[in-house]
């Protein structure tokens, strides 16, 4: 079990260290293009970010159709290659909408936010080109969450390390600009976001049909609202879950501009750093779904149970791993990220003291991927939802207004620890884990 876990867990780490380092370059780029340009990415980032989780919600929703199908009835290439093809469908229709819908509502949405001025201008300057781009990603992690699902995970780290490479290469070039290229600071840095995902999506449309694992042949619609159905049934929902996390960080960033522009990058900044940081338990959410998957649908819950046990205690030994480094490198990778000064003590203060709740952001994102592979995708988005709406946001807009920006970090601390508490009691529900909780009714097999 461990095996298989750490088989497809491993090649993601690498995959998703990738894709998160293009954010942290980003960043980095933008603070040597000027203060206005690094405020500006503090906003932008939540946003796209959450965004983006709705298309690996809806990644997890096809690995979770796959793996179960396969679990039932062995390798089955060709039903495989059929999937691929109609997730890829389905994945360019949901990019498509989201895209048109953040492309007209971003004025309002910034607004709101907090975002004004030369400020808003830039961000408003990145949305168009990121958009544009936001189709061939979707389309992209669709195909990948295939591979994933059929324990092929280091096809998707490969394609999203070269994607992050390409993106990392040519970002400077359209921020500072060369040769006939003028410098164009923000939104350059989407240009760049949109050159590596068009070129990474065509790289891996072309290695699926050589390859044969998108079938593009006759009969190959068969079933397709079938399947849309089910990838819809499981990713509509992990999609959301997904997204309520980012969502939540962005009302957590209104609460930090209530504070001050240095407020706002010094928590862009390090809710950038801290990205980086969840790569191995974010790497453990993609890894858990096709095994979870793949168990259940083999009529295997003891292999399911033990894969979630061993998730937890892993989030649990990195978490404290975490906290303990950042207790002395925070003000390094604070000053790393930002221009220093009052930005990169804030991004230190929340770097030090928000580490004490890395794990169980961990335990959450794992114990949702679990459960959405499981079936029980609803439940993963309430605890998200919960998370989000009952403990974060409110307790940080409260500890902005009592306590400034501590109170922001104390707000995160509790809603992961609230987290914990839920996902423990969720997934022995499910039957995923073999908790003694005293009066709780365990759901019978499927």
């Amino acid at each position: 079990m461990a095996r298989a876990l750490w088989r497809v867990s491993a090649p993601m780490s690498l995959g998703i260290l990738g894709t998160l380092s293009v954010g942290l370059a980003d960043a980095a780029f933008l603070a040597r293009a000027g203060a206005q340009d690094l405020t500006a990415v503090g906003f932008i980032y939540p946003v796209t970010v959450a965004l983006t989780s709705l298309a690996i919600g809806m990644g997890a929703g096809t690995s979770a159709v796959v793996s179960q199908a396969l679990g039932r009835a062995g390798d089955d290439d060709a039903m495989a290659a059929r999937l691929a093809l109609h997730s890829l469908i389905f994945a360019t229709l949901l990019g498509l909408a989201v895209a048109g819908a953040f492309w007209l509502l971003a004025p309002v949405i910034y607004g709101w936010m907090g975002a004004e001025g030369a400020v808003l201008d830039k961000v408003l300057a990145y949305v168009p080109w990121w958009c544009a781009s936001f189709p061939f990603m979707v389309a992209g992690m669709g195909l990948n969450a295939v591979f994933r699902a059929g324990g092929e995970s280091h096809i998707s780290a490969t394609v999203m390390l070269a994607q992050s490479a390409i993106n990392i290469a040519v970002t400077p070039v359209f921020i500072f600009g060369w040769a006939m290229i003028p410098a164009l600071n923000t939104e350059g840095a989407a240009i760049g976001t949109f050159v590596a995902r068009v070129l990474g999506f065509a790289g891996l449309a072309v290695f699926s049909l050589r390859s044969g694992r998108l079938a593009l042949t006759a009969g190959c619609l068969d079933g397709l609202l079938a399947s849309l159905r089910k990838i819809a049934r499981i990713g509509g929902p992990a999609a959301a879950s997904n997204a309520i996390n980012p969502l939540g960080l962005s009302l957590v960033t209104s609460a930090a501009a209530s504070l001050g522009d240095a407020q706002v990058a010094g928590f862009g900044a390090a809710s950038r750093v801290q990205s980086l940081l969840f790569v191995p338990m974010l790497a453990l959410s993609a890894g858990i779904g096709p095994v979870v998957g793949q168990a259940w649908g083999a009529s295997k819950a003891g292999r399911a149970q033990d894969a979630v046990r061993l998730t937890f205690l892993t989030c649990l030994g990195y978490g404290a791993l975490l906290a303990l480094t950042l207790a002395f490198a925070a003000p390094w990778l604070a000053r790393l990220m930002t221009d220093g000064g009052d930005a990169a003590r804030y991004a230190t203060l929340y770097l030090r003291w928000g580490a004490l709740g890395f794990f169980g952001y961990g335990i959450l994102v794992t114990a949702n991927a679990a459960m959405n592979a499981r079936d029980k995708a609803l439940w993963s988005m309430g605890l998200s939802a919960s998370r989000i709406a009952l403990v974060y946001v409110p307790l940080a807009w409260a500890g902005a207004l009592t306590l400034g920006f501590g109170g922001i970090v104390a707000a995160f601390v509790a809603a992961n620890l609230w987290a914990v508490l839920w996902a423990l009691v969720l997934t022995t529900r499910a039957g995923l884990l073999d908790v003694p909780l005293p009066g709780l009714r365990r759901l019978a097999p499927d």
